[in-house]
């Protein structure tokens, strides 16, 4: 029958390759399948999450480099939307299109990566996710109560604060889009120091 059963589908020929069979079936070998994962997940978010990605994900060629090389197994990126970036304000949007400041928005990029897929369910259980750049606490939003006290837990997901919105699935790649960056604060302690005149 037309169904595969979990598991099954690599037993069933090629037509049952998951959603992407039809990228696979000239048989180029998986490496080019998967930069095409990577290509397709870059596309994704150059359309649906621009300024996030000019800004910040754009900027660090080491993630990249580390992420693509996660070969089949897929990775986890967590993407901040237009209104979530919108809303860190001028100044510090325009502290991350600075050239100066390159290596904190490396930084705040490395933060947003994680070199396998976890799943909003996995983050959900968590209490932490380990990222490229660190390690960034999971928490549960709660809704109703005073501070938190007798709020009730309504399924969401937080990660260092930030809300998540929803997950698109690119083959095993999964990205969460976020409302607010989950880098710690404190980078931006190091935004805009000055430099020794000369130096780069």
């Amino acid at each position: 029958g037309a169904i595969a059963l979990p598991g099954s589908a690599f037993q069933t020929g090629h037509h049952a390759f998951s959603k992407t069979h039809h990228r696979y079936h000239h048989h180029r070998g998986i490496r080019t399948f998967l930069r095409e994962t990577t290509t397709q997940v870059e596309e994704t978010l150059k359309t649906q999450y621009p300024i996030f990605h000019t800004l910040v994900m754009s900027k660090n060629a080491e993630v990249w480099k580390e992420l693509s090389e996660c070969d089949e197994n897929g990775y986890t990126i967590f993407a901040v939307n237009n209104e979530g970036m919108q809303n860190l304000g001028e100044k510090k949007l325009s502290q991350l299109g600075d050239d100066r400041n390159t290596e904190s928005a490396e930084k705040i990029a490395a933060f947003h990566a994680v070199n396998e897929p976890v799943s909003a369910e996995e983050l959900f259980d968590s209490g932490g996710v380990v990222t490229i750049g660190g390690v960034v606490d999971v928490g549960r939003t709660v809704t109703g109560g005073f501070f938190g006290f007798g709020g009730k837990e309504d399924g969401g997901t937080t990660v260092n604060g930030s809300k998540l919105i929803q997950t698109i699935e690119i083959d095993n790649t999964l990205i969460h889009e976020m409302d607010s960056l989950i880098s710690p604060e404190l980078l931006w302690r190091y935004v805009d120091q000055l430099r020794i005149p000369g130096s780069n």
